[in-house]
């Protein structure tokens, strides 16, 4: 695989791409230990998407509570949209919490703006032109949340080495998005927040 073209993200922000369906797209941990949001939209001809990648319908369609290679990602609407191909991280990838967003950030005690993964989300569409009116669930890549046996969940350090990358092939022609996790509050990111990037593949 040759890298047709790298979209930096930078630390606390958010890109956006577009894919071509049976194109290859990696997500990028740059540095290590950073956590990335990853959305991803059916492209149509209106500037309003709305099919998105769905973690609760995609538990439902593969009976898993966190992605594996070889695995089918879903839409709202139960269609295939990406399938993840390969992954040479250590395999922590979360399908259980909700991007991060100003009330987040408010709760946990920040006063003033915040960066925030819903912001960078809808600041990255509305750099192409498109919007959505809502913040779906993201598959947050290198995010580590174990479930312990009694249900609690626990928010671990990325484990993901500089270099790491998720890679993912598009089922249809879609919008992908990454939000670089500007959570500081939270230990999910192995110290302060760091870039990812996206490389679209031939």
């Amino acid at each position: 695989m040759t890298t047709e073209r790298r979209t930096v993200v930078p630390a606390r922000e958010g890109r956006a791409v577009r894919v071509a369906a049976g194109q290859r797209v990696s997500v990028v941990d740059l540095e290590g230990g950073q956590v990335g949001d990853v959305f991803a939209f059916v492209a149509d001809d209106t500037a309003t998407t709305t099919e998105h990648l769905s973690a609760a319908h995609t538990r439902g369609a593969t009976d898993r509570l966190f992605p594996s290679v070889g695995q089918r990602f879903v839409t709202d609407r139960r269609r295939p949209i990406l399938t993840l191909l390969s992954d040479t991280s250590p395999g922590w990838h979360d399908m259980l919490i909700p991007a991060c967003d100003p009330a987040r950030y408010a709760a946990l005690g920040a006063e003033g703006f915040h960066a925030s993964c819903a912001d960078n989300l809808h600041r990255a569409l509305a750099d192409m032109g498109l919007s959505v009116p809502f913040t779906p669930q993201p598959v947050n890549v290198f995010m580590r949340i174990p479930v312990e046996g009694d249900g609690m969940l626990r928010w671990l350090p990325a484990a993901s080495r500089p270099g790491d990358a998720i890679t993912f092939r598009a089922e249809t022609d879609c919008v992908v998005v990454v939000s670089a996790c500007p959570q500081d509050l939270v230990d999910i990111n192995s110290g302060d927040p760091t870039p990812l990037a996206i490389d679209v593949l031939a």
